[in-house]
């Protein structure tokens, strides 16, 4: 069975380069085993990388021992929904990529939030 997007299609790649997803295969694709949904194809903003960083959650310093090498304005990344929300409600999240946005998101933010930070390729 094929993921679905928030917008019905084919979930599509979000990122190799860095290569994200919970399951590291570049698609924000989830199982039962990821309790934070990491769902959300967003384009990394420093003001959301920052706020990330107010919430504990550091995402721009690289971590070698995790073959992580930090993230940078621009990247794509599979972002936990509930963070995405979080930022949304405080005036910083990113923009997303719609048809690399798993259909799970929308269990955690409604579409019209998606769609009015949505970017095309």
């Amino acid at each position: 069975m094929t993921a679905k997007n928030v917008i019905g299609g084919a979930l599509a790649l979000c990122s190799t380069s860095p290569l994200t997803g919970w399951k590291r295969d570049g698609c924000c694709s989830t199982d039962d085993s990821d309790n934070g949904r990491h769902v959300v194809c967003a384009v990394m903003t420093a003001e959301f990388l920052d706020f990330s960083a107010g919430q504990g959650n550091d995402l721009s310093t690289p971590r070698p021992e995790y073959d992580f090498a930090g993230l940078r304005p621009g990247d794509r990344w599979c972002l936990c929904a509930a963070r995405w929300e979080e930022a949304r409600i405080a005036g910083f999240a990113p923009d997303v990529v719609l048809d690399a946005t798993h259909a799970k998101a929308l269990e955690t933010t409604a579409l019209g939030h998606l769609q009015a930070h949505a970017i095309t390729d």
